[in-house]
């Protein structure tokens, strides 16, 4: 198992790359059919796998409180994962024990679910506690008819994972590193539709080979062209994409450097999340696929508060995310909006993954081989 080198390491490995003009090199070329991102069967057996896998539902930090949910579809299932009284995370199927109307939705604070068709209620833990008129119901046995759990729902690293079924594999967290600290606190979060296939986007955040084309304007002022670090760990893989105020580190002895500010870490946290560190605040995109050519996104945005100067920090955080979400992101959603168009043209049989794009061909791979193991 690869481990991740250390920002002392990076730095020096950024300043290699500068000099010598290179990047990092996959070892293979992939080929992707492009049927993968338009076939209703393909996408049918990704989501049965995103059904058998650990995957990023949320930020901890967006589920603190006693009583704090989230309600949102996982893999095509509506799920609600909640923090009960002891501070435990449980996760259920949003589903009423009686007629099967969903709960909740979205996110909020409660001692109980309520469903509004005709009133059962239910305890944070899953417990069925009332039912109106119970007499009507004769032989019901409450203890067996509380809300219906999913397979498994963990914390690690500042995320939450849940499985919806019996995992085939540990998936992300293998050797997963502590992504989110406890101080960082949610100061944004939203959620937008894009007609184009989930793994698409990812993709879009695997590699630095688009920057000068994509983002001549925007990023690549700031930082260079087709210049990274790839590292993967487990299924996963950590992206670098250094800023040109790298330089201001040259002269300063290895111990005294700070590597804060002068790169951007992505963490494709397998198989649809990715964790950005960004100049001033982290960015936590989850992609929940809708249909082949559809995609829901959440995200969250973090930063740290001190407390001192709470609303000049939070400015300073939502301007950046302003920069990276508004400008950049925009940039890559209209090539990424393209790329499902021109898919439509049948130019292509297959993508053509070349060495630049080294962390593409491991997530592929790693999303194939599952498949077929399943198979």
């Amino acid at each position: 198992m690869q481990k991740l080198k250390s920002d002392t390491e990076i730095i020096n490995q950024i300043f290699e790359h500068i000099d010598s003009g290179t990047t990092d090199l996959g070892e293979v070329v992939w080929k992707e059919p492009v049927e993968n991102y338009t076939s209703k069967k393909r996408f049918d057996e990704e989501i049965n796998l995103l059904r058998h896998l650990p995957v990023a539902f949320a930020p901890s930090t967006a589920l603190s409180d006693k009583g704090s949910y989230i309600a949102r579809p996982v893999a095509g299932v509506p799920i609600i994962v909640v923090r009960d009284k002891n501070k435990k995370l449980r996760a259920f199927r949003n589903a009423c024990r009686h007629r099967g109307k969903t709960l909740v939705e979205g996110e909020g604070k409660t001692s109980v679910f309520r469903c509004r068709y005709h009133g059962w209620t239910y305890g944070i833990d899953g417990s069925l506690q009332h039912i109106p008129h119970e007499a009507g119901f004769p032989d019901l046995d409450k203890g067996c008819n509380g809300l219906t759990p999913i397979h498994e729902v963990i914390e690690q690293g500042g995320l939450v994972y849940v499985s919806i079924e019996k995992p085939l594999d540990q998936g992300a967290l293998r050797n997963m590193p502590q992504l989110i600290k406890d101080d960082q606190q949610i100061f944004d979060y939203n959620v937008s539709s894009q007609a184009f296939n989930w793994k698409l986007n990812i993709e879009a955040t695997m590699e630095g080979y688009h920057i000068k084309p994509t983002h001549k304007e925007t990023f690549y002022p700031y930082g260079y062209d087709n210049l990274n670090v790839v590292e993967t760990f487990g299924r996963n893989s950590r992206i670098t994409f250094p800023f040109r105020r790298i330089e201001d580190l040259r002269n300063t002895a290895e111990e005294k450097r700070d590597i804060a500010g002068k790169v951007t870490y992505v963490y494709s946290v397998f198989p649809n999340c990715n964790v950005a560190y960004l100049s001033n605040h982290i960015s936590v995109q989850i992609s929940e696929p809708i249909s082949p050519t559809e995609t829901q996104y959440f995200w969250y945005r973090l930063g740290k508060v001190s407390g001192k100067e709470t609303e000049k920090e939070i400015e300073r955080m939502k301007k950046d995310a302003r920069f990276v979400s508004e400008i950049g992101l925009n940039e890559d959603n209209e090539v990424v909006a393209g790329i499902q168009e021109g898919l439509k043209s049948g130019a292509n049989t297959h993508f053509t993954y070349g060495l630049y794009e080294k962390a593409i061909a491991h997530f592929l791979k790693n999303l194939t081989d599952l498949i077929n193991r399943d198979h």
